[in-house]
């Protein structure tokens, strides 16, 4: 089959299909027994994304199951600050950790030296992917970008506020320049490598970016996520890349008025009704089922689907949640939405 003909492709190609392609973010994840079962043979999470065979395993038990447009590669966004030597772990019930970076130390612990070799495993593991995906899923790579993978760099972990992050920004406007910009080149060649073995479409995760205020976010989530997709598009024109910048608001139509993003994920913040005014037809748009809805299931979830889909008819657009599905997410409310919106 060529690339193409399949759906997820063609929509990101800016063709309107009925019904649209669809997948979910975190669809390999604990909602589903098998990925549950996977991941008790790994050891750490961390261990399981650096498993190429059993990274391969539970990137293709959703598709086995459900038969979704696309397969996204199973890995992490922190992938790339371990790879550039930032110590990472991952604690249960608490997600990630890293050690945090000490401003006093500058940025010098950090270095592209061994980035891909730490990153092999990831390689591996899309390599081995184009090798077994059903030849009418596409095959999605993804990074953290610039701005999120920063703010875990600098906190050491998740945080309510970002505060220490952003005092970075605000207090030492070069030094954090300095690390936006690594990131910048980092995850270009992280991606570009990514291309390499496989992947046919990107993602780029700035599921942070709602943290700033609107001028902020052009300047430390907008500019660096454009060097980005330059770099990218220089070698790879035609590999279309999806933003999601997670909880901007009306920011997300400066993101959508350049000519350089080709498709827009929405978080579920954003009403129907002003996407239909501010996006549509300005850019390919993926999203935005609230993930609670799926958990509930019932008149609501057909009722939230029937709505998105009315609401983007007529446009390229591939069905989505507005953020990761969540792990207690009965998963035959996954083959009722596959259902509902197929037939």
């Amino acid at each position: 089959m060529l690339k193409e003909e399949k759906r997820f492709l063609r929509t990101l190609a800016g063709e309107p299909l009925f019904p649209p392609p669809l997948w979910l973010m975190r669809q390999a994840g604990r909602y589903l027994p098998e990925y549950r079962a996977t991941r008790s043979k790994a050891g750490s999470f961390l261990d399981l994304c650096f498993n190429p065979d059993l990274a391969i395993e539970v990137t293709l038990q959703p598709i086995r199951r459900f038969g979704f447009d696309a397969a996204i590669l199973f890995s992490d966004i922190l992938v790339v600050p371990y790879a550039l030597g930032q110590n990472l772990w991952f604690e249960e019930g608490q997600g990630p950790k890293l050690t945090p970076l000490d401003p006093a130390r500058d940025l010098g612990e950090l270095s592209l030296d061994s980035f891909h070799d730490r990153l092999g495993p990831v390689y591996e593991t899309l390599s081995g992917l184009t090798r077994t995906l059903p030849k009418q899923t596409a095959l999605i790579g993804f990074a953290g970008a610039p701005w999120t993978v920063a703010s875990y760099m600098i906190e050491g972990g998740s945080s309510r506020d970002f505060a220490t992050a952003k005092l970075w920004a605000y207090q030492k406007p070069d030094l954090f320049a300095r690390l936006i910009e690594l990131l910048v080149e980092a995850t270009s060649q992280y991606l570009l490598r990514q291309i390499k073995q496989g992947a046919e479409v990107l993602q780029l995760f700035d599921s942070w970016a709602g943290a700033w205020p609107a001028a902020q976010i052009l300047e430390w989530c907008f500019e660096p996520v454009l060097k980005i997709i330059a770099r990218v598009k220089a070698e790879h024109p035609k590999v279309p890349i999806i933003l999601f910048p997670k909880g901007i608001g009306p920011s997300y139509e400066v993101f959508a008025d350049c000519h350089e993003v080709e498709a827009l994920s929405l978080d579920s913040s954003l009403p129907l009704d002003w996407v239909g005014r501010h996006l549509k037809g300005k850019a390919v748009l993926q999203g935005n089922l609230d993930p609670l809805v799926l958990v509930s299931g019932g008149s609501a979830l057909e009722k939230a689907t029937t709505d998105l889909l009315e609401g983007m008819e007529g446009s390229p657009f591939i069905f989505n949640l507005g953020h990761g599905i969540v792990p207690q997410t009965p998963p035959s409310h996954v083959e009722n939405l596959l259902r509902f919106v197929r037939g």
